[in-house]
């Protein structure tokens, strides 16, 4: 128990705390008062205070957005320029080149003449053989002659039966002779018909392999021949693509455009490629060179509904969505998230969350917020 002479001390701690808590209560409640008092002056002050005009409506044009069943593609398929038919000429047997009337780069008709071999030897053996014909067609006639005096005397039996077979058998080996000598004149008459090569079809002359005074083998080749007229297109397309779809097409060359028509398709699949090979035929394309690239642009119809918008209106939504803003009854700002199906130019085809008819903000779509009021100024 406390003693009377602590009793004054424990009072004169009272008091103190209740002195400091109640200037603190005193403090509280003033700063409370003028902090309440402040508020209510500002708001006072804020209400006597002429309210800003409104912000202008942004003026905006917007399209109407019309959902189509699909769009139309155009894909491209690269091929190559080729000649109709190509060949490698040269000839049937060796020997020294003597003439070459044509080079690289001439057009030749069918017919005309590409090399000439020299033909001394082959003169020299016509010659050869036709003094052995002579020779041998004296001697056939003598034959003749004898065999039909030795047929009289062994009719009149002054001629023994075996001198009259000896008369037949060598009349007849003269004939064989002859007929052999004959078919050597025939085979250097063809052999100098053959020193000539001509063009088997009209074209123009590749590349020339061969100069004047080349000695050359059987089978050498000369010149290779490119026929021009039609130059060929091959392109490999996908199995998707019927090539009956295609019997006119369109052949892009440079910076020019052909008519071209369905040639030819092959039955197989390159199997590199794995597609089907198809040739087309250009028109009017003489001027072309082989080797050139092509280019086929194939229209294909993709089934998807959707409607196409610019590029410019599209804006990059949240996680990468992409997003365009239309403007709804009242004229707000909205926006609408959709899905990049084709992109071709300057436009893209989408889809979204955007009902049939939306008034699409299709230029500036950067100068307004969703949310914000517009002022439709045109609409196409």
């Amino acid at each position: 128990m406390p003693t009377t002479e602590n009793t004054p001390g424990i009072f004169r701690r009272a008091l103190r705390r209740l002195m400091i808590v109640s200037g603190t209560v005193i403090t509280i409640a003033i700063a409370g008062f003028a902090v309440v008092s402040g508020a209510e002056f500002l708001a006072a002050r804020a209400d006597q205070a002429e309210k800003p005009p409104a912000a202008d409506a942004v003026p905006v044009s917007v399209t109407l957005l019309e959902t189509e069943p699909g769009f139309d593609t155009q894909r491209r398929y690269v091929g190559a320029v080729e000649a109709a038919q190509a060949t490698d000429v040269a000839f049937e047997f060796g020997g020294l080149v003597a003439e070459l009337p044509v080079g690289e780069g001439d057009i030749v008709r069918a017919g005309d003449v590409l090399a000439r071999l020299d033909t001394s030897l082959l003169e020299a053996e016509r010659t050869r053989f036709e003094a052995s014909r002579e020779v041998v067609a004296a001697q056939l006639a003598f034959a003749d002659l004898s065999l039909t005096r030795r047929e009289e005397l062994n009719a009149r039996g002054f001629a023994p039966t075996e001198a009259l077979d000896r008369a037949r058998f060598d009349q007849a080996a003269l004939v064989a002779q002859l007929a052999e000598i004959d078919a050597g004149l025939q085979s250097v008459a063809i052999r100098m018909e053959k020193s000539a090569i001509t063009a088997p079809f009209d074209a123009r002359i590749g590349a020339q392999l061969v100069d004047r005074g080349t000695t050359i083998g059987a089978g050498q080749a000369l010149f290779s021949l490119l026929e021009e007229v039609p130059p060929l297109v091959r392109i490999g397309l996908p199995l998707s693509i019927d090539p009956a779809t295609l019997e006119t097409a369109r052949i892009i060359l440079g910076d020019r455009t052909y008519d071209a028509t369905l040639f030819a398709t092959r039955p197989d699949i390159d199997p590199v490629t794995r597609t089907r090979t198809v040739l087309f035929a250009l028109s009017n394309a003489s001027e072309v060179t082989f080797g050139q690239t092509a280019t086929l642009a194939v229209t294909q119809r993709v089934d998807a509904p959707g409607t196409w918008v610019p590029v410019a209106a599209l804006r990059e939504g949240v996680q990468g969505v992409w997003t365009i803003l239309v403007a709804d009854d009242e004229d707000r700002v909205r926006p609408a998230a959709v899905e990049v199906i084709h992109a071709e130019g300057d436009r893209v085809f989408v889809r979204g969350s955007f009902p049939d008819g939306a008034r699409l903000i299709n230029a500036g779509p950067h100068r307004v917020t969703p949310g914000q009021l517009v002022r439709i100024i045109g609409e196409s």
